[in-house]
């Protein structure tokens, strides 16, 4: 995931913190993610570790993998009883099932282009039987519906539901 690995942690997080002590939710997709009531999940893109960290608060089980060094060093940093993997997703086996995998904050934009159908492989194959894969994505960046539901049928996912946010608001056409 190349560009990514550069990325300064401290920076990112601080981003987030100043959003937070203005008053704003930083919690969209935990929030979103707690409909299942899920046991265990894979923070899959996590980043900093926002959405673990709060997901682990909450009482679930979270495993977080970013291929960025300076982004896990951040979340070990906050939470360091959880468990941190420094990982390309699109070569991630864990040996685990997790009932809900998320990928939240562009995870897929953030990709190279021709192993965003990859990047969708390695993380279905992480999801439970009874399980869901949950991904946000902005739209008109290159990465278009209709291409991210090829890889998910390709990696034998099927289609629940479509939101156009975090708040659970129903997704328009989705035409990209």
């Amino acid at each position: 995931m190349a560009g990514v690995a550069d990325f300064d942690g401290r920076a990112y997080q601080a981003r987030f913190d100043a959003l937070a002590a203005a008053g704003r939710d930083v919690h969209g997709e935990a929030n979103f993610v707690m409909r299942f009531a899920p046991r265990d999940v894979l923070d899959a893109g996590c980043g900093t570790g926002r959405v673990a960290i709060e997901l682990s608060r909450r009482g679930v089980d979270v495993v977080g993998v970013d291929v960025s060094a300076s982004m896990i060093g951040e979340a070990r940093r906050l939470a360091p009883q959880l468990q941190w993997i420094v990982a390309d997703l699109t070569e991630l086996d864990l040996a685990r099932k997790f009932e809900v995998v998320v990928m939240a904050g562009n995870v897929p934009l953030f990709c190279a282009p021709q192993r965003r159908h990859s990047l969708v492989t390695h993380c279905a194959e992480h999801v439970g039987e009874v399980g869901r894969l949950v991904a946000g994505f902005q739209l008109g960046k290159g990465f278009s519906l209709g291409d991210y539901d090829r890889a998910c049928e390709e990696a034998g996912l099927e289609l629940e539901a479509r939101y156009a946010t975090w708040d659970g608001d129903i997704a328009g056409s989705g035409a990209d």
